[in-house]
């Protein structure tokens, strides 16, 4: 028999959702301790109590996940438009906004971008690094691949561009899926 969850384990996921509305909502430099608390329900010393600092749980509210899918067992071929596909679907996932409200902070705060260069650093440089069995050369592949897909995501999914949002996913696949694969297997020169 397992044993009923502890009242501070509804707690600590209490502040973690107000968090992440309220991140995602405000950004890291508007959102405050006490909205946060305010919106969890709850006195702000216990956010403190169960997270320290706001930087400490922003980095709770936004650990990110990439979940990049294997790429080794793909045709070389189809790498590029799988990498798009997943991260659209990543970006449309209303479950799963943690990766855009990081980007939306990334924006004007310096440590959500320093935690946006770990996530990438960090999850997709080691991907790229078992296709091209070079670190530096995964590192400059990962940033150019980077480059693209958080510019697709800032333009879609933050400041909703038209065009770029009429889109649908077979066309963004079709349109930046060789970008992408010239990043993964191509050149750089």
């Amino acid at each position: 028999m397992t044993a009923p969850p502890r009242r501070s384990d509804a707690t600590r996921a209490g502040i973690l959702r107000a968090a992440r509305s309220r991140f995602a909502a405000d950004g890291y430099q508007r959102a405050t301790i006490r909205a946060i608390a305010a919106d969890a329900g709850i006195d702000p010393s216990m956010v403190m109590r169960y997270y320290g600092s706001k930087d400490q749980l922003f980095a709770a509210a936004v650990d990110v996940d990439l979940r990049l899918p294997d790429l080794s067992g793909l045709p070389r071929r189809k790498l590029g438009a799988m990498l798009v596909e997943h991260f659209l679907r990543r970006w449309e996932d209303p479950a799963d906004d943690a990766l855009l409200m990081l980007m939306r902070s990334a924006v004007a705060d310096e440590s959500a971008a320093a935690r946006m260069r770990t996530v990438f650093r960090d999850q997709l440089a080691p991907v790229l690094l078992g296709l091209v069995g070079d670190k530096a050369e995964a590192a400059q592949r990962a940033g150019l691949v980077a480059t693209q897909m958080l510019g697709l995501a800032l333009c879609r999914d933050i400041l909703r561009l038209p065009p770029v949002v009429a889109m649908d996913t077979e066309t963004v696949v079709a349109r930046i899926g060789p970008t992408i694969q010239r990043y993964l297997t191509g050149p750089l020169s």
